[in-house]
């Protein structure tokens, strides 16, 4: 783990982005460079994370963002930030493709990027922060809950099949809509 002493800055991504996100994304949650950190799925699923395609149609969204967070090194992390419908009529903000770069993580980067995101969210008059979670991914949740979410109970099945989102090697995967107020 690299100490976040220095400072790094947020902008949103650019087309130009798309591949060193795709890299970033796949690196925090895949392979073995995904083990130096704590996100990795990689004992849950093979295959891709995500793909240029993709990342790139999130990119280009009217109703979103992509929030990077670098500095002179680079991209240090990264979190798809959407305006969606929420419970009641209310508007949340969606957050997803949420990365840290491994060597980063557990040094405050993911804080400041979650916290910048629900800014953001607010600004855009959304009442709600929404995210889906592996289920079965227990410390990731517990992370989210110590910083307000909560589980809801409601669950959306894993795209089995769909190898764009990984090559599952379980058969219990599916995922819980974490909600927390803004």
């Amino acid at each position: 783990m690299t100490d976040v002493s220095a400072p790094f800055r947020f902008r949103p991504a650019t087309p130009g982005d798309v591949p060193a996100i795709v890299a970033l994304v796949e690196s925090a949650y895949r392979g073995d460079a995904s083990r130096q950190g704590w996100t990795t799925e990689a004992d849950m699923l093979d295959g891709q994370r995500t793909d240029p395609a993709g990342v790139a149609e999130i990119v280009a969204k009217s109703d979103g963002l992509v929030l990077l967070a670098e500095d002179d090194s680079g991209i240090l992390a990264c979190a798809q930030i959407e305006t969606v419908a929420g419970d009641e009529g209310a508007t949340a903000g969606y957050f997803g493709m949420f990365s840290v770069r491994p060597a980063q993580q557990g040094a405050g980067v993911g804080r400041a990027v979650l916290a910048e995101a629900e800014r953001i969210a607010r600004g855009r008059g959304c009442t709600e922060m929404q995210m889906t979670v592996i289920s079965i991914r227990d410390e990731l949740i517990a992370w989210y809950e110590r910083r307000g979410y909560r589980r809801t109970g409601r669950y959306k099945p894993f795209p089995y099949g769909d190898e764009r989102f990984g090559i599952p090697k379980r058969d219990d995967l599916r995922f819980e809509l974490l909600v927390k107020p803004l």
